[in-house]
């Protein structure tokens, strides 16, 4: 079995490519740049959040982050 962590935020490469910034982003989603700036650095976001982001991003969710997977026995 596979087990995955979110180890960085993309949110920034994701912000660039979209042509956003955190403002916009908290614009068109009214999410608190506050709370968006804890997504860029270190806070995971909940399932909900991340929805909403990868949708106004245009991205899948699993996008939002980079990813470390560690193999366990079953």
């Amino acid at each position: 079995m596979t087990n995955y962590k979110a180890r960085k935020s993309n949110l920034k490469v994701l912000l660039s490519k979209n042509g956003m910034d955190l403002e916009s982003l908290g614009r068109s989603t009214n999410i608190p740049q506050a709370q968006l700036n804890d997504y860029l650095s270190k806070k995971v976001m909940n399932l909900n959040t991340a929805m909403t982001i990868s949708k106004e991003l245009n991205c899948r969710i699993e996008d939002l982050y980079i990813w470390s997977s560690e193999e366990k026995e079953a």
